[in-house]
């Protein structure tokens, strides 16, 4: 058992480790442990034996998003890992390196330290992003590739600057653009904005007080917030730059494993067609599904359903287009 939480109201980042190591719901004792991977260190939560698959958190979260799939992934025989990003929950802060490709590289650097020759990967949000990333970086550490709630990157860009409602539905990534002021926003009140956003990207379902409790604690650990945008900092300020235009051009290299991309329909934050395009960057077989009633956190609202979908594709020999 790891200890007790703090109780909001009461130094947030005075004991950060209890914020980020924590229990997961049931019986499944998981373990926490730290890698080192591409020049710094990872907090990993890590529960079963088998084949690994490697979950990779979005914004404005950590590690603990999973805790339903951790326990269904390994009861169905995975080894199940659910790292924290760069920057986030109980891994390393660093100054820089919050470009997408070197945040894949921490992911297949992590796929290395753990031991294993490749790794399904699962990503939401921005670790959808990166798990794009990296499935077109490194195809060798990636035996398969499932992401939820996000566009592959070249869809993403395109539908930022071209789609007028797209761009409006993430209007909090332009807001990150400003200096200092969004990392305040997301501090404030023990990160009461933080429990504001995943309700508001939510479905009918959204995630119970006591979940919002431990995603707010978890930011307000000194510089998280500052490291949870700096990835978006840099996917806009880069639009126009080399470094930006290079990424874009690098990511035209297609995904050669097979890949499920799962959506849910009244997610606020991504149109469904703005990820629905992302098939045209995979050359593989590619199964695309959509949750109806569900938002911005599918894997939350209902994980149940989710993991349901994910085990029943990963154990599937041969998943058709």
């Amino acid at each position: 058992m790891t200890d007790p939480a703090t109780p909001l109201g009461q130094s947030p980042s005075a004991q950060p480790a209890s914020a980020v190591r924590l229990d997961i719901p049931g019986d499944a004792a998981v373990i926490h442990r730290d890698v080192a991977a591409n020049g710094a260190r990872f907090h990993i939560a890590e529960l079963g034996d088998g084949p690994l698959v490697l979950l990779l958190h979005g914004f404005p979260q950590f590690w603990w998003t999973w805790r339903h799939q951790l326990t269904a992934l390994a009861d169905a025989g995975f080894r199940a890992v659910a790292m924290d990003l760069r920057g986030v929950g109980g891994s390393d802060r660093t100054p820089r390196g919050y470009d997408p490709a070197n945040l894949a590289l921490d992911i297949t650097g992590v796929v290395r330290s753990l031991g294993e020759p490749d790794a399904a990967l699962v990503g939401h949000d921005l670790g959808g992003y990166l798990a794009w990333t990296a499935a077109a970086m490194r195809p060798k550490l990636v035996r398969r590739l499932a992401v939820a709630s996000m566009p592959h990157p070249r869809r993403w860009r395109a539908a930022m600057l071209s789609d007028a409602r797209q761009s409006a539905a993430m209007s909090h990534i332009w807001g990150f653009q400003r200096p200092w002021i969004p990392e305040r926003r997301l501090t404030a009140d023990d990160g009461a904005l933080v429990g504001k956003l995943i309700q508001d990207w939510s479905g009918p379902r959204p995630p119970d007080e006591k979940a919002l409790e431990n995603y707010r604690r978890a930011m307000c650990i000194p510089s998280t917030a500052h490291c949870s945008i700096e990835p978006y900092r840099w996917m806009v300020r880069s639009l126009a730059r080399p470094d930006g235009i290079q990424f874009n051009r690098r990511m035209k290299r297609p995904v050669r494993v097979p890949t499920l991309h799962l959506h849910g329909s009244l997610d606020p934050v991504v149109r469904t067609r703005s990820a629905a395009g992302s098939g045209e960057y995979v050359e593989a077989p590619y199964r695309w599904r959509l949750f109806d009633g569900l938002g911005h956190f599918p894997h939350e609202e209902d994980p149940v359903a989710f993991s349901t979908e994910l085990i029943n594709w990963l154990k599937d020999p041969e998943p058709d287009r």
